[in-house]
């Protein structure tokens, strides 16, 4: 990987620093002129002493080069001090000497940690090329470091990153436990509430009755005056919606499916069925139901009977006073690429039933709303009911494996749309 000079902190040739120690002037001037040309920042000490306290001061310098014979202290003394300091070890030292001694003298020079020699006079060729190595590993030397840096860096951050990334993956763990811990919970409590619902809807008809029975033996003596006969009244109806909410609490809570539940069933059949059982206000109110071809399917028959006179019974209870109650029915194949509804299979075709009619409709804004228990959007004195039949129809379509949406605007009518599949998976 290629550093730039401004990632080394290099900007250009200028930044390689080079300190000059001679006791002699001329041989500083020298050395100077010659290593111009390369643009070096040059540093000029004239003895070991001005040396030392300049790298006291600095201690950034690429290369000393320094002369053997000075005064008061030696090259090679001076050496041996600078690299006493851990900051300074690093840079290479090239002696300068006048002569050329033996073998001894020059390893005397490399144990007290020189790297090379230059003899005067100087050869300016050779002192511009020997400088121009050590300047290239300086620079080599600065791009490993900056590299090393870089390296450190990304390390933390991948340190970092692996770290983050384990704390997310034990809290995913987690949370899917606690999810798998609450859905068995959520299971249990469903299944206790159904139970509870039954018990209790069950104990609940027998003083009921009595007292519509009650009710109806005092209404019916001689002597019960108009206004205690209008109280009784009252108790009768009131009697009537409890007993009908305790009938939708039944149906609500004790099903349970299996896969021998489901027949294959004529769902034209079980539709005429549901419009038989309320075939009285389908006269009273001069109903007009249309009801094209459906499919044949797989379905638990009594249930889907019932989601149909939910339905089409609500059509007639929530329609227009000023006009005709007109209820459609149809149906159509819905393919398994066609799909995108999110809770349904996405490998198995689905038959969209719509049921269809021309009501009061409500806003839109209570399309989820009115699928839940004990939901109602009008009060009871004006259209009778207990809120549950439409979550009675949302629980069937589930056992189905199937969905239940609506669509509908105030005093434009509303179409409840049934998505039931064509084979099922239990």
């Amino acid at each position: 990987m290629q550093v730039s000079y401004k990632e080394q902190g290099l900007q250009n040739k200028s930044d390689i620093k080079i300190l000059v120690v001679d006791d002699r002037e001329d041989n500083l001037f020298s050395i100077e002129t010659i290593l111009q040309k390369d643009n070096y920042t040059i540093v000029k000490a004239n003895s070991g002493r001005a040396a030392l306290k300049t790298l006291l001061k600095e201690d950034d310098f690429s290369l000393i080069l320094m002369d053997v014979q000075m005064p008061d202290i030696n090259g090679f003394e001076t050496a041996t001090i600078i690299y006493e300091r851990d900051k300074l070890k690093n840079i290479p030292i090239i002696f300068i000497t006048a002569h050329n001694y033996g073998e001894e003298y020059v390893f005397k020079g490399y144990k007290t940690g020189g790297v090379d020699y230059i003899y005067k006079p100087f050869n300016p060729e050779l002192l511009r090329a020997k400088v121009s190595v050590f300047a290239e590993l300086y620079r080599k030397n600065q791009e490993l470091v900056a590299n090393e840096k870089k390296l450190k860096t990304f390390n933390i951050a991948l340190q970092k990153e692996i770290e983050e990334r384990k704390v997310s993956e034990e809290k995913i763990k987690m949370l899917n436990n606690q999810l798998v811990n609450n859905n068995n919970e959520l299971k249990a409590i469903n299944l206790e509430l159904d139970r509870f619902a039954f018990v209790a809807s069950h104990d609940l008809q027998e003083p009921l009755r009595k007292i519509m029975l009650f009710s109806d033996k005092i209404s019916m003596k001689n002597n019960v005056d108009e206004e205690v006969a209008g109280y009784l009244q009252k108790i009768v109806n009131s009697s009537q919606r409890m007993q009908t909410l305790i009938d939708d609490i039944l149906r609500f809570s004790r099903h349970d499916v299996h896969s021998n539940d489901f027949i294959e069933s004529e769902l034209n059949i079980l539709v005429n069925e549901a419009v038989s059982e309320i075939e009285i206000e389908i006269e009273k109110t001069k109903a007009q139901i249309n009801v094209r071809l459906l499919p044949k399917v797989p379905v638990m028959p009594a249930l889907i009977r019932q989601l149909f006179y939910n339905l089409i019974g609500n059509a007639i209870k929530f329609r227009k006073h000023d006009s005709t109650p007109v209820i459609n029915i149809y149906s159509e194949r819905i393919s398994s690429s066609e799909i995108n509804v999110p809770v349904l299979f996405n490998n198995i075709d689905y038959y969209k039933i719509s049921v269809e009619d021309n009501g009061i409709g409500f806003d839109s804004v209570y399309a989820e709303e009115i699928f839940v228990v004990f939901k109602r959007l009008h009060s009871y004195h004006e259209y009778e009911g207990t809120g549950v039949g439409l979550s009675i129809c949302k629980k069937i379509i589930e056992k189905h494996s199937g969905l239940i949406t609506v669509e509908s605007k105030k005093n434009k009518g509303s179409t409840f749309m049934i998505w039931l599949p064509e084979k099922q998976t239990y």
